[in-house]
């Protein structure tokens, strides 16, 4: 009859460990899941500020091939290049229409 409660008696602390785990598996989980949802809003975050930066980047590079930056002297004679073309375009059509 010893060994009945022995064997009763580790069981339950068996259980009681179990469950003491259980409980803190589940706090982990919270921990991690709040976590989780941190890092989304920062990555959020910082893709935004990723495109408004790119946004200036390029507003800063046509700023600078306007001034007439060597490094996009290229580029800013094909975007002249096209600006002329639209407005002869247009020209042409102001021509057909009188």
């Amino acid at each position: 009859m010893s060994q009945k409660n022995q064997n009763v008696e580790l069981l339950e602390r068996n259980i009681v460990l179990l469950l003491n785990k259980l409980e803190e598996n589940h706090y982990a989980l919270q921990s991690l899941t709040e976590q989780l949802e941190e890092s989304k809003k920062k990555l959020n975050d910082v893709s935004e500020e990723n495109k408004t930066l790119k946004k200036a980047q390029a507003s800063l590079e046509m700023a600078n091939a306007l001034l007439g930056s060597n490094e996009s002297n290229t580029k800013t004679k094909n975007k002249i290049k096209a600006l002329i073309k639209q407005v002869d375009g247009c020209m042409n059509q102001l021509q057909t229409l009188e």
